[in-house]
């Protein structure tokens, strides 16, 4: 058997790492994960996902701030690792890191290489209408996911899909394709192929900030928009000063109410807010420091959001 290192930090790398952990072709001595974190409203330092199943599983683990540290490196090597397997983990892996085993490192990557290579590729995939994406697994090299291809599958991506959703597909996915291929390129049977040098696109770390909703844009981009960020980063608006988070809705791309971007009218028993083109359905918000509620409930105890304009904390009125 191998003897693999498997690094990964979020949801999606818990079941490519229970993959590893079933497969008969590897050994899983160690685990590598980003260090414990503040998260959620209290801030309470958080293990993450990885760490958390790895425990379950009984592993070693390694929490590095950086993979740069020689120190990290050689603690690696004492693990006598064949192979390293990658899974969102967070940090760039070094040459030192990439040519320490025989086999080097695999990534399994959310995208269709070479498009959106980087951080966030689920997301930036909903948000630019991609019709379909799928899951890449990669020979890694010194460049951010340039590596060559060992095997490529697509999905598509349906119309009401949503961060969330694409997410667990595409984690379940990488897993079973990890397993598939491992055998033959651990045995040399499967070369990797270089990635195309057209259609590269990039899919950086995203921002809270990039959540805020430009209502000037079309009902279709604003949905995609919704979607793409749900759960995490988010999407939101303001009203009367407050953040208002815009949890789900649905486009009406040709439909008008014949006022300015970000009004806020009663149609059909529905919010809806015009847009640069067509106009936006409410259908989940969530005010500050209150959970998410359907535009019914939210309506009810905010009769005066009727005919208000959402817009930039500055500018918008109620």
């Amino acid at each position: 058997m191998a003897r693999t290192i498997f690094l990964g930090t979020p949801d999606f790398a818990v079941p490519i790492l229970q993959a590893l952990i079933d497969c008969p072709s590897v050994d899983v001595v160690g685990v590598v994960t980003q260090p414990d974190r503040p998260a959620g409203r209290g801030q309470r330092v958080i293990a993450s996902a990885v760490k958390q199943h790895a425990e379950v599983l009984d592993l070693p683990i390694l929490q590095p701030e950086s993979l740069r540290d020689s120190t990290v490196i050689e603690h690696l090597r004492s693990w006598s690792p064949d192979i390293m397997v990658v899974a969102a983990f967070g940090q760039i892996l070094r040459r030192p890191a990439l040519e320490m085993t025989l086999h080097g490192c695999i990534n399994v990557h959310a995208s269709l290489l070479p498009r959106w290579r980087g951080a966030a590729p689920i997301q930036y995939a909903i948000r630019a209408g991609d019709r379909e994406t799928g899951i890449t697994i990669m020979k890694m090299d010194a460049g951010l996911d340039t590596g060559p291809i060992l095997a490529q599958k697509a999905i598509p991506i349906d119309a009401e899909e949503t961060g969330a959703t694409l997410h667990d597909k595409l984690a379940v996915l990488g897993a079973q394709m990890l397993i598939g291929i491992l055998p033959g390129y651990l045995s040399g049977d499967l070369v990797p192929r270089p990635q195309p040098e057209a259609g590269v696109t990039l899919a950086p770390s995203l921002k809270k900030s990039e959540g805020q909703i430009d209502w000037k844009q079309t009902s279709g981009d604003i949905d995609r928009l919704v979607r793409a960020f749900y759960p995490w980063p988010g999407t939101f608006t303001f009203w009367n000063g407050e953040l208002l988070k815009i949890v789900k809705g649905s486009p009406c791309p040709g439909r008008n109410i014949g006022q300015p971007p970000g009004t806020v009218t009663l149609e059909e028993n529905s919010l809806t807010v015009q847009t640069g083109k067509g106009v936006y359905k409410l259908k989940e918000v969530q005010p500050a420091g209150k959970k998410p509620m359907s535009d019914q409930a939210f309506l009810a105890g905010h009769p005066n959001v009727i005919g208000a304009m959402l817009g930039d904390s500055e500018n918008d009125s109620g």
